[in-house]
């Protein structure tokens, strides 16, 4: 595999081996369900991203199953009500994010049709429109500055299903300063970066993709002070850095690659051995951070980001294919038909658009999708944790019985062959004088909880899942299911004053709420 560490990809593995065991437990705190809500409808996303209100307690929630966002009373969160939604079919399609700061409501809304532009719209508290801005292709994610003077939308940008029309992926900055009546825009994209120089580890492979066509911000997280943001690209496997005052993309960061070959990199790769065999295999993994979010420590800025992994799935270009049904250099994979037994990783997923470095029609090394675990990054993109296979660990002693189990089956191992337990959401509290990582995993479900007070040195604090396993997902109450947006309130601004953790569960359709306690 000499083609791959010339291109120097293949030195990452060291701060991997940094993964903290389960054992290893921190001071605890515990989640104690009150109450959840329910719209009754099973995989159609109607609870997807959740924003609170502290000023009315409400909940907003998206709704992506009828166009809206609804709107949760929480004022006694034992029993959390919907008391209205928010149609945002006047604006668009859909919409996809939602925050609140100072009782605004912004929501990110696609356009009818995705490729075109879509909108950032503010309403009040009581779902009054208040303004509308247009912003990039298919916004997916967007949030206020700590200062609430401007809102970040991440737009996606992705193609339309046969690739003939690929958008740009960009990031909106809405200026709020002179209120949002007067909101005005500025839209930034990566264009600058065509014909530049990429670290290796970013990934630009579409069809005919410019680099800025190419590059699809996911999700964004601000710094204390308001000045700077990193977003997630994460088909990409990387970030950017964006100077808010200033308006521009200061740098764009390759995250390189896990080794699942040494240490406590180690993954179930297959859905046909026969149960939980938690192993290392001569694979690297590309980190494709869905959710990212920013810890301040000694006055230092990390970034700690959910390692989901995503592939594209269209008409016209399809890159997820399994072990088995690639050709293996020899002089790389000398065991080539051992390890692509389906009970090896021959069922494993992986990427057709990387690992072939010498253009032979074989593969000399294997990429697949996600981490399967959190990391903890310097602004630079230097990673200082992994969790390594500590995710997956967790869960297999949780549930040994429903280990890797989707988000929409009770079967055993179903998604060892494709990302595992998916890390798909992030978001850090301090609370009691110290630093809590909260990790939501939407495949097997439930909430990770670490203490992160020293990011250096993460430590396992517990494991929650409000999923009731003898339930059928789809036909019974089987509890939350797919955890897409988490987000904890500050005892100041909860109505029960003590801390809250809100789930939205976007498989089961309910909104959780979690008191948190030590």
């Amino acid at each position: 595999m000499k083609p791959f560490c010339k291109l120097a990809l293949c030195a990452v593995a060291a701060a991997s081996l940094l993964s903290v065991a389960p054992a290893q437990r921190a001071k605890n705190i515990s989640l104690q369900k009150l109450g959840t809500y329910a719209t009754g409808v099973f995989d159609e996303g109607s609870a997807e991203i959740a924003a609170h209100d502290p000023l009315t307690q409400r909940l907003f929630v998206v709704n992506a199953s009828d166009s809206s966002i609804d709107v949760i009373d929480i004022t006694n969160p034992l029993f959390p009500t919907k008391i209205f939604a928010i149609d945002v079919t006047p604006y668009g399609d859909q919409a996809n994010s939602v925050a609140v700061k100072n009782g605004v409501v912004a929501a990110a809304i696609q356009a009818n049709v995705k490729t075109d532009n879509g909108k950032a719209v503010f309403f009040d508290a009581n779902g009054v429109f208040l303004n509308e801005v247009t912003v990039g292709a298919l916004p997916d994610m967007l949030t206020f500055t700590p200062n609430g003077q401007k809102v970040l939308v991440a737009n996606e940008g992705e193609p339309n299903d046969d690739y003939s029309i690929d958008p740009l992926g960009t990031i909106s900055i809405v200026d709020l300063t002179q209120g949002v009546a007067n909101a005005s825009v500025q839209t930034l994209d990566f264009s600058a970066y065509n014909g530049a120089t990429l670290d290796p580890s970013i990934r630009i492979y579409g069809p005919n993709a410019t680099v800025a066509q190419d590059l699809e911000p996911e999700y964004i997280a601000t710094s204390h002070d308001s000045r700077t943001a990193w977003v997630t690209l994460q088909e990409n496997n990387a970030i950017a850095e964006i100077d808010v005052k200033s308006g521009k993309i200061v740098s764009l960061k390759g995250l390189g690659f896990k080794n699942y070959s040494v240490g406590a990199n180690r993954l179930d790769p297959s859905d046909r051995d026969a149960g939980i065999n938690i192993a290392n295999w001569p694979v690297y993994g590309m980190y494709q951070p869905d959710s990212i979010t920013a810890l301040r420590w000694q006055g230092q800025t990390f970034l700690i980001t959910a390692n989901e992994g995503d592939a594209r799935e269209y008409s016209t270009f399809e890159e997820e294919v399994r072990v088995k049904n690639l050709g293996l250099d020899p002089t790389a994979f000398p065991n080539a038909a051992f390890l692509q037994l389906d009970e090896n990783i021959g069922r494993l997923n992986v990427t057709n658009a990387l690992g072939d470095f010498d253009n032979d029609n074989d593969f000399d090394a294997l990429f697949t999708l996600g981490g399967r675990s959190f990391s903890i990054w310097k602004p630079d993109a230097t990673q200082i944790f992994d969790s390594g296979d500590a995710l997956e660990q967790i869960t297999a002693a949780r549930y040994p019985t429903f280990f890797n189990a989707s988000n929409t089956d009770n079967a055993l191992d179903s998604r060892s062959d494709n990302k595992g337990p998916e890390p798909e959401a992030v978001t850090v509290a301090k609370m009691w004088g110290r630093d809590y990582l909260f990790i939501g995993l939407e495949r097997i479900g439930g909430i990770v909880i670490y203490d992160v007070s020293n990011p250096y040195q993460p430590r396992f604090v517990d494991y929650v899942n409000n999923r009731d396993f003898t339930e059928d997902p789809e036909t019974g109450t089987p509890g939350d299911l797919g955890p897409e947006g988490i987000l904890v309130i500050s005892a100041d601004d909860s109505p029960t004053g003590e801390p809250l953790l809100v789930t939205a569960n976007e498989i089961s359709g309910t909104t959780t709420l979690f008191a948190i306690r030590r």
